[in-house]
């Protein structure tokens, strides 16, 4: 019986098997400091296969560089030994909901994403930290010694004396290139593993400011092609003028990347806000319904090369061929009144016709109105320059129409603006659109107003900016069914005839899960090195405090099983047993199985099952387990942790 891993994958491991399969000639071995040999690549004989010319040391090339980029690229493909453990006391709706806040830093989410999300999300939209010189709160291991940054940036002199000042490192002021290297190396490989858990018509949303935007736009054309960028928007963001700057900057800009931008224009017809439907009517009754009429003649024809010509009367150039013209008056489109000849443009096709352009000036909303709403449905000024709802609101309603069942990340959630809109627009049209919600704990300053609010972390401002926004609008939706169910029972129907029950209240829930390390010690030792006290961890190397519900979502991380699916709790021959999206995957964590358990849990035929290797009640049933699967339940997929 497999055991789980129980850590990230290696994408290191997993591209040089892929290099080597492609160029065999160019795989090697290299010995790591413990004196094992690990599989690598040579790269002097990979640049070769890659070139036609004699290659001889690195090349000068197009690309944006700067010190540490290497390390994070290593940072973004190394595996992690992490999982997420579940907070019922801190979610809402546990059971039922399909939303999840992770709690913990993004990178390490992001990994712990990949084997169950990858390629599923449907929209990316993330507020990153701007840059202000400041220390960044994500430990990542990135940060660079002066040593290593001398080194590879080049300042120092050809004797080896450092050419900036210590006081200057110190602060990362704008004017060191370290100021935009360590924001650069932060973001890198955030960015590659987000990319993987989009689908191919999935999109990112970025927003940022002038201070890092033209970095920010190389890293994505390097991570996700330059031929995929959609759009550089540019959102208003505040209204007043700032009298401290030259040109006052009341914008913020959206970088819009796709997976592949292939798979998004081929949906561009359904991609963009719903159409002014005002204006639309009938007076003649076409049986084609409403209408309103447009202009048929203008510039446009004299630039498609049509002919100025005469038709019912009047003379012009027209945007349609003479005989596109006659057939569609045949038709009844085209109407001569008092305006010159227009055609008929019906309610039926603006319906289907959707719009957007890049400057999002006026319905994409102001900070400020942000800032006061979060602070009216908080009750106090917990959370500085949200970004507004309407903002996250119109990127939903551009990219998730309808079947509306997208998945929608934010690993910058910050006051969870993003969770927010995604409740707000499922209450209004009915979608099923999902959120992940990721957010490091970072301490509020003791100082703050919202440290005195209570709130400890950022992570606790989101999760109650969700309650309370998810109470609200569930009242909302509950007031508006109840209107609209009265309205009906008085207009339409007498109350003993009403059957169609409401349409199914908006998601307001959230799972939390907490980033933590692995449910079970690291037990490496050589055998001349163990004691007692290690060969019981041999046997069961369970960490303290962890409990079933722990193991339960290590497993159904490991095994890429979504995390939201509804967990289940029952007793099986006096055992307690999970069972996850009904026989999905059962698992029980429990000691002493025996085969009278495994027959009855057999007897359920469970597409997987775990156990701890710990669990079984003798040697003997774990050597039958498999034949009792295999007998009673062939199809069931076994493993242990």
């Amino acid at each position: 019986m497999n055991k789980l891993d129980l850590q990230t994958p290696d994408f290191t491991a997993a591209n040089i098997t892929r290099l080597a399969e492609l160029f065999p000639n160019c795989a090697t071995e290299t010995r790591l400091p413990d004196g094992t040999l690990k599989r690598a690549i040579d790269f002097d004989l990979l640049r070769q296969e890659l070139s036609h010319d004699l290659v001889e040391g690195p090349q000068e090339r197009y690309r944006l560089d700067w010190p540490g980029k290497r390390e994070a690229l290593a940072l973004a493909n190394a595996p992690i030994r992490k999982t997420l453990r579940p907070s019922r006391e801190e979610s809402v709706n546990f059971d039922s909901t399909q939303n999840l806040y992770i709690e913990g830093d993004n990178l390490d989410a992001l990994k712990l994403l990949q084997e169950t999300y990858l390629g599923q999300v449907k929209m990316i939209y993330i507020d990153p930290p701007y840059n202000t010189g400041n220390d960044f709160i994500y430990d990542d291991d990135f940060s660079m010694s002066r040593d290593d940054y001398e080194r590879d940036s080049g300042d120092v002199d050809e004797d080896g004396n450092a050419m900036f000042d210590e006081e200057k490192w110190k602060q990362n002021l704008s004017s060191h290139g370290r100021f935009h290297s360590e924001w650069l190396s932060m973001m890198y490989p955030r960015l590659k593993l987000a990319r993987n858990l989009l689908k191919d018509d999935g999109v990112i949303f970025i927003s940022i400011d002038d201070g890092e935007v033209a970095n920010l736009r190389k890293a994505c054309d390097e991570v996700f092609g330059e031929v995929n960028l959609i759009a550089q928007i540019s959102h208003k963001s505040r209204a007043s003028v700032s009298n401290d700057k030259i040109v006052s900057a009341n914008h913020n800009t959206i970088l819009m990347f796709a997976k592949d931008f292939q798979s998004v224009f081929n949906n561009r017809k359904k991609i963009g806000l719903d159409p002014d439907l005002t204006g639309f009517s009938n007076p003649d009754k076409d049986p084609r319904g409403d209408y309103k009429l447009t202009p048929v003649d203008g510039p446009g024809g004299a630039k498609k090369g049509n002919p100025h010509f005469e038709f019912l009367g009047i003379t012009g150039y027209f945007r349609y061929s003479k005989a596109t013209m006659e057939q569609k008056h045949r038709e009844g489109l085209i109407v001569k009144t008092k305006n010159g000849l227009q055609q008929k443009y019906f309610l039926s096709d603006a319906r289907n016709s959707r719009k957007t352009d890049t400057t999002w000036w006026d319905e994409g909303g102001l900070t400020s109105t942000a800032t006061r709403r979060l602070q009216e449905l908080m009750g106090d000024k917990s959370f500085d320059t949200p970004k507004p709802v309407e903002l996250i609101y119109r990127m939903l309603k551009l990219l998730t129409f309808p079947p509306a069942d997208a998945l929608i990340l934010d690993f910058f959630s910050g006051s969870a603006t993003t969770a927010h809109a995604v409740m707000q627009l499922n209450a209004e049209d009915g979608g099923n659109r999902r959120h992940i919600m990721v957010q490091l704990p970072e301490p509020c300053d003791e100082k703050s107003e919202a440290f005195k609010a209570g709130y400890a972390t950022i992570a606790e401002i989101g999760k109650e900016r969700i309650r309370r926004a998810g109470r609200k609008i569930l009242a909302e939706w509950q007031a508006k069914q109840a209107k609209e169910q009265s309205a009906e029972r008085d207009l339409l129907h007498p109350p003993s005839t009403i059957s169609d029950p409401p349409s199914s209240p908006p998601d307001i829930g959230f799972r939390v899960l907490k980033i933590d390390s692995s449910n079970f010690n690291d037990v490496y030792y050589q055998p001349d090195e163990l004691t007692q006290d290690d060969l019981s961890l041999q046997i069961d190397n369970l960490k303290r405090g962890r409990g079933p519900e722990d193991l339960l979502f290590q497993v159904l991380l490991d095994w890429g099983v979504d995390l939201a699916l509804p967990v289940t709790e029952e007793q099986i021959a006096g055992r307690r047993v999970f069972f996850v999206d009904g026989d999905a995957l059962a698992a029980c964590f429990e000691t002493g199985l025996d085969e009278a358990f495994v027959k009855a849990l057999a007897a359920r035929a469970p597409l997987r099952a775990v156990f701890r290797d710990a669990g079984y009640a003798s040697d003997a049933v774990k050597i039958n387990i498999e034949q009792i699967f295999k007998a009673l339940s062939p199809h069931t997929e076994l493993k242990t942790l």
